[in-house]
């Protein structure tokens, strides 16, 4: 079967380095619960990942250990964005230096509305996209400027949250299940709106448990099982390989 195990992922790991973003031997636990077992991969500047692999993974762990959140507890370890040190920041230090996070709940502020959600980003870091382009890139969020932000839909939530993020002077897009419960039309939409954000060089890591969806949209794939890299190539690579899909996806 052509994939890696966590040993050859780590070695992919040094023959590609250094790389715009790169992960290497990530340990991280909730509690006693080991999560992330020794995690090894890198983001080349303008690439899109997907971060795929079935539930418990380690998907969103990883992520949220990329974003230095609390939880989970990352032991041991490095994680360098442009040649920025993140290990050992907190999360608003991480953020600062460029890591934008959408979680899967999109966080909208309740009482706020669109233009006001994306304003209250800009305060934090006003070096990021203008409210007028964010607008031009998602036109009906600009049509509901002013309506509040929770009584959007699904997808336009979604959006709001990905605009928000922009609007800070991010280096680095984290989606943690962008296309949770909306529509076929609406997940083509958003995945317009990402490659149209990829061709301006913002570089991207998506957890999905869409995977086909994710893997036609990014350049590579990395798979994770029990909390270790199992696979580290190209997207085409697993769309290609039934048995590694069969396997590992379950697709």
């Amino acid at each position: 079967m052509n994939h890696q195990s966590a040993s050859e992922a780590g070695k992919n790991y040094a023959s590609h380095a250094p790389a715009y973003f790169q992960v290497h031997d990530v340990h991280a636990f909730y509690g006693e619960s080991y999560i992330v077992q020794g995690v090894s991969f890198n983001v080349h500047e303008g690439e899109i990942l997907a971060l795929l692999g079935r539930n418990g993974a380690g998907k969103t762990s990883t992520l949220r250990t990329i974003a230095r959140m609390s939880d989970p507890q990352m032991t041991t370890g490095e994680i360098w964005l442009d040649h920025q040190p993140l290990h050992d920041m907190k999360s608003h230090q991480a953020a600062r230096c460029g890591v934008g996070l959408v979680p899967e709940d999109r966080c909208i502020i309740p009482g706020l509305t669109v233009q006001e959600n994306i304003e209250l980003a800009q305060i934090e870091e006003p070096k990021g996209w203008s409210i007028n382009r964010i607008f031009e890139l998602f036109p009906r969020l600009g049509e509901r400027r002013k309506q509040e932000g929770v009584t959007l839909s699904g997808g336009e939530q979604q959006m709001l949250a990905i605009g928000r993020a922009l609007a800070r002077d991010i280096k680095l897009l984290l989606l943690d299940e962008p296309y949770e419960g909306l529509a076929p039309v609406i997940v083509q939409e958003i995945e317009r709106t990402l490659l149209e954000i990829k061709n301006l060089g913002m570089t991207t890591i998506i957890v999905e448990q869409n995977a086909v969806a994710a893997l036609k949209l990014s350049d590579r794939a990395l798979i994770l099982d029990t909390g270790e890299v199992v696979y580290d190539g190209t997207a085409k690579e697993v769309l290609d390989n039934e048995a590694l899909r069969n396997e590992y996806l379950a697709i």
